[in-house]
């Protein structure tokens, strides 16, 4: 039978594909619902707290892994089993993300989307392990990996002096949405002279 009460978010997964991020979702909920003390050491929370949060954790637990913890009745001896059984993922998952933003080019991608979905995704990687990557960084990443031909256009986004990467890509966004315009009106501009 599935759950009839629907997740705030996804499930931690028992091949510890959704770890790190389970760890931030299920964090910020917990405070959410003002439980987020009964996951740390020491904590003198009631026991109707330590049921709540054992509810909801247990809750967002992959059913294989509800089954392995079935007897586990504290929040605290829980949130430290599955930290110890996948927290060693920081060790694999930040040199894989390390590597990609090492290698990520902005001139690999068809479209600024495409390369913006893939910073965030990489970005987001690195903070959950504990590296922290700025605008500035962001920014920097961006500019030096438009493609060789587009340096003059890479010298006139830099002098903009862009302070965030967002503002770098919606500048981005809006410089292709027009210049399909002028691609567009480009090409009607061309049939309707050819037609005469």
């Amino acid at each position: 039978m599935s759950n009839l009460s629907k997740l705030e978010f996804v499930a931690l997964d028992i091949s510890r594909n959704n770890y790190l991020s389970w760890v931030l979702d299920a964090e910020i909920h917990l405070e959410a619902k003002v439980l987020g003390a009964t996951i740390t050491n020491g904590n003198t929370t009631s026991s109707q707290d330590k049921a709540k949060a054992m509810i909801f954790l247990r809750h967002h637990l992959d059913e294989g892994l509800k089954v392995e913890y079935f007897t586990v009745k504290d929040p605290l001896e829980l949130w430290i089993g599955l930290k110890e059984r996948y927290d060693h993922l920081k060790a694999t998952v930040l040199p894989m993300a390390s590597y990609e933003w090492i290698h990520l080019r902005l001139q690999d991608f068809k479209t600024i989307c495409e390369y913006n979905f893939v910073v965030y995704k990489i970005t987001s990687q690195l903070k959950l392990c504990g590296k922290d990557i700025k605008d500035e960084d962001m920014l920097e990443k961006t500019l030096t990996t438009f493609h060789a031909s587009n340096f003059v256009l890479q010298q006139q986004y830099r002098e903009r002096g862009f302070k965030k990467y967002s503002e770098l890509i919606s500048c981005l966004l809006v410089a292709k949405q027009h210049n399909t315009l002028l691609l567009k009106n480009h090409e009607v501009n061309c049939s309707v002279t050819e037609s005469k």
